[in-house]
Formats: C-alpha cells, structure tokens, sequence
C-alpha cells in the first residue's frame, strides 16, 4: 500500500521522527521514498545518517512531488507554513496533520484546494512503537485515505477512528494522557520509596506494574472495575488501597483532568484553528 508513496514531513521533531522509524521498522517503504524538513540543520544531519531519509531545511522543496504530506509543526505555526507550501500542493496529495487544534476545514481553507485530509493525536508512546492514535478524515477523504493513515500510524501504535468533532477529546483523553501516567508512576515510586524500598528498585517495579496492569485490560477485554475485583480480597491490602484512593477523590481528579486538558485543547483550536 505504501511501498511506492513518496512521503514528506514537514515538521520532523520526536513525533515526525517517530513516524518516519516506525515505517521504516516495519519496512513498508524504503528510506528514500521518505523526505524530512525542518529548522535546524544538525537534527536534520542526524536524521539522514540515522534513518537514511533525504532532509532539506525547505518545506516547500519537501513537499514537492509527495504523496503524502506529513504536518507535524506546532499549531501556531501552522498558518504560515500552510500557506508556505501551498503552491506545491496538489489535489491527489494526503495530507496527514497530527497539529492540535487545527480542522481539517481549516487546513483546505489555508492551503486553497479540496484536499483529502486525515487529523490524528499521537501521544509520545508512538516513541517505543505503543501510541495511542485517535483519527477522523476531513470532508474530503474517504475509506482509502483512512486505511493509507492507519497503515502509517500502526506502525508505531494502535489507531482508533473516531469523528472530528471529538479530536478535542482524545486529545485530552489519550493526548495528554501519559503525563497522567507519569505522575502516578512517580507518586507510586515515592510511596515505595517512603516505605524503604530503593528508588531505582521501586521505579522500575512501578512501571512495570502500570505496564502489567494496562496489558491485562488490553487483552484481556475485562471491564478495569472486574480486574480490580479480582485483586481486592476481603480484608486484604488492595482493599485497604482502594478505600485511601477513594476517599481521596482519585477518580474525581482524574476525570477533571481530561476535561481541563479537553477545555485547553478547544481553545488551541479557536486560536489557531
């Protein structure tokens, strides 16, 4: 499906470079089908000796002649640089944008043409190849874009389909949700630590057990509130735990924080979007 697109991501920092290894990884096209740009010039040598990939400090030299184009710069940026490559677009191109904030509408308006375009929100798992990956296409792509876009994405992930108008959402859900993780990975290790147990030792037992833990809902397909009561057992330490995280407000706070993450999301997208 791949294996002759010509591929350019303009924008290529962690989640670009990312992109480009997991296909590369998954040898679904070869290292020169792949063109990179961005500003600075050192992180663009490292990519070619690294990856193989033709690099170029000019997004509108990138864009020339893709397949696909890949966005991947910061969503205050977008504007100019969609209207930098404009020119070099054509209506057959893809363009995937993984630019918080910014609609599919949006992108068309700015680049003057009815392109098919596909949005996604990979979070920073997409490093070690275990993103999450919401996407939703644009008014003008179908069911083909949709598969060209999931076959890039798995590589570095699992790809979810969902409609535009939650993008907002997953962003605050799965977008930002590792920081979430991070804390209590870091909460858990302190707790640990607190109790006599070596940092590093407690580090790595606490990642491993959120690793574990997400696994188990992952292929398992049980319900998170079935596996937790199949651990907590009567007048056992688990739930001792589960009443501290309870009273507390654990949930509360988690939910919140998908909403304010979701709230700020939405206004990225009315600033910029």
């Amino acid at each position: 499906m791949l294996n002759k697109k010509k591929i350019a991501v303009i924008g290529a920092g962690h989640i670009g470079t990312a992109l480009m290894g997991g296909l590369l990884k998954a040898k679904l096209l070869p290292p020169g089908n792949l063109t990179a740009s961005r500003r600075n010039e050192t992180a663009l040598e490292e990519l070619r000796k690294s990856l193989g990939v033709h690099v170029t400090t000019d997004n509108r030299k990138a864009a020339k002649g893709a397949d696909i184009l890949l966005l991947c710069v910061k969503p205050q940026q977008s504007a100019a640089v969609l209207e930098e490559i404009a020119p070099e677009v054509h209506e057959g191109l893809l363009v995937l944008s993984v630019m918080a904030g910014i609609t599919t509408e949006s992108i068309c308006r700015r680049l003057g043409k009815p392109v098919p375009v596909v949005r996604a929100m990979p979070n920073t798992p997409v490093l070690v190849d275990e993103g999450a990956i919401p996407i939703a296409r644009g008014a003008h792509a179908g069911e083909e874009h949709l598969k060209l876009a999931s076959a890039i994405y798995t590589a570095v992930g699992r790809v979810e389909v969902v409609a535009e108008n939650l993008m907002d959402a997953v962003t605050g859900l799965s977008g930002s949700g590792p920081v979430y993780v991070y804390m209590v990975i870091e909460a858990m290790t302190d707790g640990g630590v607190k109790m006599g147990i070596p940092r590093d030792i407690a580090r790595r037992l606490s990642a491993q057990t959120v690793f574990g833990a997400a696994k188990m809902v992952r292929e398992t397909g049980k319900h998170p509130a079935i596996l937790k009561d199949e651990v907590t057992t009567p007048g056992g330490t688990a739930i001792a735990a589960v009443h501290e995280l309870e009273s507390k407000g654990l949930r509360t706070v988690l939910i919140d924080a998908v909403c304010t993450a979701t709230r700020r999301a939405k206004e990225l997208s009315e600033l910029y979007g």
